[in-house]
């Protein structure tokens, strides 16, 4: 992995610096941003109090989000799947109709 410069990203007024690679960068930046936003809402709503608290709601909710979504689309997957072999099985039959000889 080739290494870069690193990256300093800003959560709730605090500068943390990250080394990175210039790849993943990007990623880093937009991660950092998400969870500043969901750590800000978090304290303007008032009801956590303390860094520490609020860091961790915030890792419960977006593990909460991810894993909501991995189901989702575990269930798209599912249900996908479940589409494609009953296309498979109208095409098998379908196939094997014409192999046929018709009856007389």
């Amino acid at each position: 992995m080739a290494t870069g410069q690193g990256v300093t990203v800003r959560i709730l007024d605090k500068e943390y610096r990250i080394n990175c690679s210039d790849q993943e960068r990007a990623d880093l930046e937009s991660s950092a941003r998400y969870l500043d936003q969901k750590m800000s809402d978090i304290r303007s709503s008032g009801r956590v109090v303390g860094l520490d608290r609020i860091a961790v709601m915030a890792a419960l909710n977006i593990t909460h989000e991810l894993l909501t979504n991995d189901q989702k689309v575990d269930g798209l997957t599912l249900n996908m799947s479940e589409r494609i072999q009953a296309l498979q099985n109208k095409l098998d039959f379908t196939l094997e109709a014409m192999d046929t000889p018709p009856t007389k």
